[in-house]
């Protein structure tokens, strides 16, 4: 007998059938659902225009400008807050794009694009808080947008963007934002393009810190690209044999991404699933985006029980790499990771000392596997990791003061596969969690606690499996203060989606539905709550609620079911080829 969710699966995909016949009567407005940037609207603003561009043909050519901080909103890097408002449009037929925000060497904002549609095409705005990288807009420098965009025979879709940013005056009332004295690029360092790392091999690149310096906050991006896109469906090795060959890749769905110092493992991230929109079930995703698609998470260490090394005045190797469970840990092709380092510097500018007092750090997780090949050839595979790190140092400024700093980590992962139905029905059950503190004479400094539960169940319904259906149960629960001088916030994302897809040669077509409940609360007071459900592209329920809600309701176009919604293929996991 099929599991419940399967059954479930296959009762409503005469329902959703009935209603995968859309028409296109105007643009269509995508978003991805997140709180607007706690930024004071009441404060003086200028706002500068950085670039605008119509990527068509763009692989390899990325926008390059030069960008000079404005002074009509008082003294560069004296702002009260930053933020982007990116804002594209595309109409055609085109696959989601990765795109890649570079300032200064560091990169500042991963996101990707909405795959458009025929006839009026989309359009999509995000606002993104950009404060935390105030030093970096202090000064004049280089910034680039890479997004690789490609042009050819069925795929014509063209993304015109446009990029302002809005930087808030400070006053008595919105004092400067708090924020590192100097931020340390982890990146390739290149000019004329993004400055994110393809991994593997690992990458690795030597920083000088400043002498004294006394706290230094990692901050990571990494995102699974490729082969490695679908990661959380890879497959452990030792039971690839029992799956048809091509149905998924190998070296498992367990992965870390580590940052280490010196060769030292300083700290790990076990990174969130990011579904682009043109992944699995691309009708799932439109209006509403899957969580984190437009505004990809990051993930903070504290490398300060590091500093008694890192202050000697010498450069010192920063490594980024990503790691599977499997026995030689290796992955498939590829992740794209980038860094920075935000360091905070004693006003005495003399060399900082100390010592590491305490380093409990293994080079990699605990993982296990476990699994079983039924007599009717159903397959149930699980990969289980735990990690922990603990570090302490003494470290002390040349002003004179010693801190006691502690740094640990402790990550649960767990993935569980099932092959059922002759292969038929495929369904991942996933969850990441985890407790990072810094203590710093007893004051926390950074805290990271999170879950990300997901379960995704795709259910054919045809031999090929040219039309199908799926279901996501996807959240993003954390609480996270990266460093004393960024805003602590709460988020609570659950994401519900369903879609129906048929892969034809006279057009693929589908529908879906997505339901997103989220809330947002920040320690300096600021709210927000939004529960939103679109059906066929039209949003059916909307609430905004808390002190960020926006005052005038924004009313969204509407889409009748009258002709196919003929979209892009869908990609699969394990690069699976179906039809057309």
């Amino acid at each position: 007998m099929l599991p419940p969710l399967v059954r479930l699966c296959k009762s409503t995909a005469a329902a959703l059938l009935l209603a995968s016949f859309t028409v296109r009567a105007a643009v269509l407005v995508d978003f991805q659902v997140a709180q607007p940037p706690p930024l004071p609207e009441d404060a003086k603003q200028c706002t500068v225009q950085i670039l605008q561009r119509t990527f068509g043909f763009s692989f390899g050519q990325a926008e390059v400008v030069e960008f000079t901080p404005p002074t009509d909103c008082g003294e560069p890097g004296s702002w009260a807050g930053i933020s982007l408002n990116f804002t594209v449009t595309s109409n055609g037929t085109q696959f989601d794009r990765l795109g890649i925000f570079t300032f200064q060497n560091v990169e500042i904002w991963r996101t990707s694009t909405p795959e458009p549609t025929r006839g009026d095409g989309i359009i999509w705005t995000f606002l993104k808080d950009v404060t935390r990288y105030t030093p970096l807009f202090a000064k004049p420098g280089t910034f680039i947008l890479q997004l690789d965009n490609l042009l050819q025979t069925g795929l014509d879709g063209q993304y015109a963007t446009t990029l302002h940013a809005t930087f808030f005056t400070s006053s008595p009332r919105h004092p400067p934002a708090p924020k590192a004295n100097e931020i340390i690029p982890v990146s390739t360092l290149a000019n004329n393009t993004g400055n994110d790392a393809s991994v593997p091999p690992a990458f690795s690149l030597n920083v000088t810190v400043p002498r004294n310096a006394v706290q230094v906050f990692a901050e990571l991006y990494a995102s699974g690209n490729g082969n490695e896109e679908f990661w959380y469906f890879n497959t452990a090795n030792q039971f690839l044999n029992a799956l048809p060959n091509g149905f998924t890749f190998g070296d498992g769905p367990f992965r870390e991404v580590r940052l280490l110092v010196d060769g030292q493992v300083a700290g790990v991230a076990f990174p969130y699933a990011v579904i682009f929109t043109g992944g699995i079930a691309p009708t799932a995703w439109r209006p509403i985006t899957s969580y984190g698609a437009i505004d990809l998470p990051t993930y903070f260490l504290d490398l300060t029980p590091f500093v008694p090394i890192l202050t000697d005045g010498n450069p010192h190797n920063i490594s980024l790499d990503v790691v599977s469970a499997e026995d030689s840990h290796a992955i498939n092709q590829n992740w794209f990771v980038s860094g920075n380092l935000q360091v905070v510097t004693d006003p005495s500018g003399k060399p900082t000392t100390g010592k590491i007092t305490k380093y409990e750090a293994s080079p990699f997780a605990v993982a296990n596997t476990t699994g079983s090949v039924g007599d009717n050839g159903d397959v149930n595979v699980t990969v289980s990791a735990s990690r922990s790190i603990h570090v302490e140092a003494e470290i002390t400024s040349g002003s004179g003061k010693t801190t006691h700093v502690v740094w640990s980590q402790n990550l649960e992962f767990s993935n569980t596969q099932q092959f059922l139905d002759d292969f038929g029905v495929q369904i991942v059950s996933q969850t990441a969690s985890g407790t990072f503190t810094s203590t710093h004479d007893g004051v926390q400094s950074l805290v990271d606690q999170f879950s990300f539960p997901l379960i995704i169940n795709i259910t054919n319904l045809t031999p090929d499996g040219s039309s199908f259906v799926t279901n996501f149960d996807h959240s993003y629960e954390r609480t996270s203060l990266p460093a004393p001088f960024i805003l602590g916030s709460t988020i609570h994302e659950r994401q519900l989606a369903t879609a129906f897809f048929t892969i034809s040669s006279s057009g693929n077509f589908g529908n879906g539905t997505n339901s997103n409940t989220f809330s947002y609360t920040d320690l300096a007071g600021n709210t927000y709550d939004r529960e939103v459900t679109a059906v066929d592209n039209n949003i059916t329920a909307d609430h905004q609620g808390g002190t960020l809600a926006p005052r005038n309701k924004v009313a969204l176009p509407s889409f009748a079911q009258q002709t196919p919604f003929v979209i892009t293929k869908p990609r699969l996991p394990g690069a699976r080829k179906i039809g057309n």
